[in-house]
């Protein structure tokens, strides 16, 4: 029993030394980088490729509605989800079908969400290709100028109103 006591003051007081000792001096007294970092090789980029967009000729009106909906509303990034969620709310019933399919691409065809919310946010110019009035009405939707909270998505309810 004193014995095993012994070993645990040793160790203890080991660990008190350890804490005590002086760096050794192979290790840098900071971590990271003075002044300018190094040029990024971007060689630990991964882009996966998507698949192109396709349109959906015959998909049936409600349908297309329906799959724009929750579409708009998974996008994986909350700024998104918040703004394509809102606006679909109050748009999507009232698109025509060109529309709808305008919309459809515009929020599938890009790879990066950030552009759609830069586009969207006058932060970075519209591509030609987007440049449409859906692209106008998602751009006033989202000047919010009756200064609605939109600090989460739109409860379901709504669909199964009559």
């Amino acid at each position: 029993m004193a014995l095993v006591m012994q070993d645990r003051l040793d160790l203890l007081s080991l660990s008190r030394r350890a804490l005590r000792a002086p760096r050794p001096s192979s290790l840098p007294a900071r971590r990271g980088y003075r002044e300018r970092s190094p040029a990024d090789s971007r060689k630990d980029l991964l882009e996966i490729p998507l698949p192109p967009w396709q349109e959906r000729p015959g998909e049936p009106l409600q349908a297309k509605r329906a799959r724009l909906l929750y579409e708009s509303r998974k996008r994986g990034m909350l700024e998104n989800c918040l703004l394509l969620s809102l606006f679909a709310k109050e748009n999507l019933n009232s698109m025509t079908e060109r529309q709808l399919n305008l919309y459809d691409r515009l929020i599938n065809e890009p790879s990066n969400d950030w552009d759609i919310y830069y586009w969207a946010t006058e932060a970075m110019p519209t591509p030609e290709v987007f440049e449409n009035d859906v692209m106008v009405m998602l751009r006033e939707f989202t000047k919010n100028k009756n200064k609605e909270q939109r600090l989460r998505q739109p409860d379901l309810e709504y669909l199964f109103e009559p």
